[in-house]
């Protein structure tokens, strides 16, 4: 399994059975020791590798351990404390961290809860352990432009220096990617009134400032899922229109097993920009449970379908854009029984966003 697949499994893993983890030492059997075995490739059970329960006295501090010490050549490498699932990653907490970080070899400190993984090192003052991290991977939500960094601290890449040299500018960018996104979700008084002196001439009163944080929160969602439809139409090819290789036979009613299908007549099925933009949003939510590529389209003269492996019996979702009021979108049950769902727009697809990816999964468990 690849470094890639293995980020993909264990992520499916953290969230299909982490609502079941109840406890700290759960968290570890469950996540973070896999996450060290198949994820950074160090064998769990050699001592000369991993260190579970790592001490080292320090000062009036006696007994003290750390979850885990990663070795090489006998020397300490990486230190990872561990807390339950679900709980908060607070600096605090982490005083082994620190105070191990001052007494051993270590460069990189790793604080987690099997679901966000913070990497820390020493960028503000040698042989201290920095209060921010450098680096976060959140499992659930990878950032892909993480994972060649954490790829070097692998058992097979091992590249601390690398590592080390790059962690400035990962430490800043990181944050403010974070930063941005958190103004995104919940945007500031400071962000709205910056906005708005942008676009108007009104003056920064409690009213305004209301009416143009709903007016913000409105425009950034509608900016962000536009530049992802934008970003997938071009990445994955998809700017023109597939030409249907065959066609679903129209189901009747509003449930029913998703059915064989037939060749349609050439020339009879037309593809529209708003199916190729419902397309786009199941595609990218299906993405967090398998390869983009694996994700297809087949239109039919009564709904667009979305699927697996381009295989008629793996049908991840039917598009019902064809009414000329309503639109629908079709979502299959463990039995293949189709349910249908009104929807007002393409950005409604988002609200069904788990239910396809347990179809997904169920397609690839």
């Amino acid at each position: 399994m690849s470094f890639e697949e293995a980020i993909a499994d264990l992520a499916s893993k953290i969230r299909t059975q982490s609502s079941s983890i109840q406890t700290e030492e759960a968290t570890k059997n469950a996540f973070i020791m896999p996450f060290i075995s198949r994820v950074l490739g160090y064998d769990v059970f050699n001592p000369l590798e991993v260190v579970p329960e790592f001490t080292a006295d320090h000062g009036t501090k006696k007994g003290e351990k750390v979850d885990y010490a990663i070795m090489k050549e006998g020397e300490v490498q990486i230190l990872i404390e561990c807390k339950r699932i679900g709980d908060a990653l607070d600096i605090k907490h982490a005083s082994q961290l620190f105070r191990y970080f001052s007494v051993t070899n270590a460069r990189i400190g790793v604080l987690t809860n099997g679901q966000v993984f913070n990497f820390y090192t020493d960028l503000d003052a040698s042989n201290i352990m920095d209060e921010r991290p450098f680096l976060v991977l959140d499992m659930l939500e990878i950032d892909e432009t993480t994972l060649p960094e954490l790829k070097k601290l692998t058992k097979e890449t091992f590249n601390l220096d690398s590592v080390i040299s790059s962690a400035e500018e990962l430490k800043y960018v990181g944050a403010l990617k974070r930063q941005v996104a958190e103004e995104f979700r919940d945007p500031s008084p400071e962000w709205v009134k910056m906005l708005m002196g942008r676009v108007s001439d009104r003056r920064g009163t409690v009213d305004n400032i209301r009416q143009f944080t709903e007016l913000t929160e409105k425009a950034t969602r509608q900016f962000l899922k536009e530049q992802v439809n934008a970003r997938l139409k071009t990445a994955l090819g998809d700017t023109e229109p597939a030409v249907p290789d065959a066609a679903e036979t129209e189901a009747s009613g509003t449930s029913g097993e998703a059915p064989e299908v037939e060749a349609p007549v050439k020339g009879d099925v037309v593809t529209t920009e708003e199916e190729l933009a419902g397309y786009q949003v199941v595609k990218a939510i299906a993405c967090s449970e398998v390869k983009p590529q694996r994700v297809t389209q087949r239109d039919s003269k009564s709904y667009f379908a979305v699927l697996l492996d381009d295989n008629n019996r793996r049908t991840i979702a039917r598009l019902w854009f064809n009414g000329k009021s309503t639109k629908h979108i079709g979502l299959f049950d463990e039995n293949k029984v189709e349910t249908r769902h009104r929807i007002e727009g393409v950005d409604d697809i988002y609200a069904h966003a788990e239910t396809i990816r347990e179809t997904v999964r169920r397609f690839t468990a």
